[in-house]
């Protein structure tokens, strides 16, 4: 696991060995099993989330009906707006398959960032590639119509076509199942053509 962050961080910042065994003597990472909601509406939370190998999503839940909001894997992070308003959370957070998340409190973050201050740079960076990407997908979400949302996530991110559930899918590009399908169904014959 410690490999896997440690060449990821290692695109950004050289670690010393100190500062990785400080990283590995941390109890930072958790292995959760796919279907555990790790945040509930209503509920507060002080935890960050790293996806380090899997995938957790964010949703509310409204009429009864879960509107999937994103999808986080594979070296990407979720800071619930709950830790930093200090409010109940107004959305959930569960895993899509078996995860193995760092999971950080603000405390421990500032801590580290005392001891070292590369990773405070470190996440500056990342919060500010994080925030691009999702004013990026939150203009394209507007802007485009279904089918167009669908071919981007297939340019973009073709692994959550195999990994996360057709109804989470749908949601997630704001349409019903039975469109998703209809809309599989037209590209797939517009391809055969």
């Amino acid at each position: 696991m410690q490999n896997l962050l440690f060449d990821f961080i290692s695109k950004y910042v050289s670690l010393t060995e100190d500062e990785k065994n400080s990283i590995t003597s941390l109890d930072i990472f958790r292995t959760i099993k796919k279907g555990t909601t790790l945040l509930k509406e209503g509920q507060k939370s002080n935890e960050g989330y790293f996806v380090l190998k899997g995938c957790i999503r964010t949703y509310y839940i409204i009429d009864g009906e879960e509107k999937t909001t994103a999808f986080y894997t594979e070296m990407e992070g979720l800071t619930p707006h709950c830790v930093i308003n200090k409010a109940p959370s107004g959305y959930y957070i569960s895993c899509v398959e078996d995860t193995i998340l760092i999971v950080t409190n603000p405390d421990m973050e500032a801590d580290s960032f005392n001891k070292f201050p590369k990773f405070e740079s470190l996440c500056r960076v990342l919060s500010e590639e994080l925030l691009a990407k999702q004013q990026i997908n939150f203009d394209e979400f507007k802007t485009s119509s279904p089918e167009q949302r669908y071919l981007n996530l297939l340019q973009k991110r073709p692994d959550l076509i195999q990994r996360v559930p057709q109804h989470q899918l749908a949601s997630y590009l704001g349409i019903k199942p039975q469109s998703l399908s209809r809309l599989r169904a037209r590209i797939h014959e517009k391809s055969k053509r």
